[in-house]
């Protein structure tokens, strides 16, 4: 029974890491798969909404500023607020940029973002993180298996949510304009569509989602800190929207199970067969499975595993009916 008990744990934590994962990834399907922006700096968004819902809802602490305890659900919604404007920020300035200028300011934004987390110690209490950040369901907490499974309804619940309202977006007439922008700027503009426009609402919109994962990540662990948030893990979110299929939101969310399955595991197999001074040195064995993960997707399904799917308007059926109408 304990076993049990411990793996039903164990497999609530994996799965929820696994959301968490899969809904930074969504945010940057927005970016990149729907609109074609070449974001380097997704760890940077994500640290910004982890410290803000963090400073939102601690208690007061010497250490950092905060003291606010407001509710998790506000610092959530704080979180989100905060990326999303310091997304539409950048975005406004950049995003006349073409990509390659784009993808080095995102990354310049990301270790900003690190080195203020890192150095700033009044402000996020630098070096030694954040702690005692609310969990949800804190009152479980003394019994893991059930705090895992309810932490896993609701982050389940939440992806479910933002998958069915970017499926709705993906199929609205704002989604269709993303893609036109991203396939022929110029015919967009033909048709008196602004590209800079929708591209910061699209940069806004992503930015606002990973600054959401990283809030949600922050109070399942319970403790925040710098070096969560390097560029590491830029690239595990970018390898997990390849493999999954960017442009479709499914692809994302089973990408980010999939290449977190491969990290996990390969953090196993490190510990099972290497010594333990030689782990630190080894650690580096779990990057290089993600790449070969990527390589073997790039060369056998470009598209990811779930590729785009061709995404057409609501009205075409009636459109068809009227058309063959028309001939009887």
């Amino acid at each position: 029974m304990p076993d049990m008990i411990g793996l039903t744990a164990y497999a609530s934590f994996f799965l929820v890491t696994a959301l968490v994962n899969a809904i930074a990834c969504l945010g940057l399907n927005v970016q990149w798969g729907q609109t074609g922006l070449f974001n380097v700096g997704v760890a940077g968004f994500v640290a910004i909404g982890a410290y803000t819902s963090a400073l939102l809802t601690t208690p007061a602490s010497p250490e950092h500023l905060g003291g606010f305890a407001l509710p998790i659900a506000l610092g959530w919604l704080g979180a989100m607020l905060l990326a999303g404007a310091i997304s539409a920020f950048v975005g406004a300035v950049t995003l006349r940029l073409r990509s390659d200028y784009l993808a080095i300011t995102t990354f310049g934004v990301a270790v900003a973002v690190q080195l203020v987390a890192l150095n700033a110690q009044k402000l996020t209490g630098g070096a030694f993180g954040i702690g005692f950040i609310p969990r949800p369901f804190e009152a479980l907490a003394e019994r893991p298996a059930l705090f895992g499974l309810a932490n896993l309804l609701l982050v389940g619940a939440l992806v479910a949510v933002l998958y069915v309202g970017l499926e709705r977006l993906v199929r609205s007439p704002w989604g269709r304009v993303l893609r036109a922008i991203r396939e022929d700027e110029r015919a967009a503009r033909s048709l008196g569509k602004s590209p800079t426009l929708y591209r910061l609402q699209a940069f806004a919109l992503g930015g606002a989602i990973m600054g959401l994962a990283g809030a949600v990540n922050a109070h399942f662990i319970g403790f925040i800190a710098p070096e969560s948030y390097q560029s590491s893990l830029t690239f595990q979110i970018w390898a997990m929207l390849i493999v999954g299929g960017s442009g479709n939101n499914r692809g994302a969310i089973f990408g980010a199970g999939l290449i977190w399955a491969l990290w996990s595991v390969s953090g196993l197999a490190i510990g099972a067969f290497f010594p333990p001074e030689e782990q630190a040195r080894a650690a580096a064995l779990r990057i290089v499975a993600i790449g070969l993960a990527l390589a073997a997707t790039i060369a056998l399904r470009p598209r990811g595993l779930f590729g785009e799917r061709a995404t057409v308007s609501r009205h075409l059926d009636d459109a068809n009916a009227m058309i063959t109408t028309d001939r009887v």
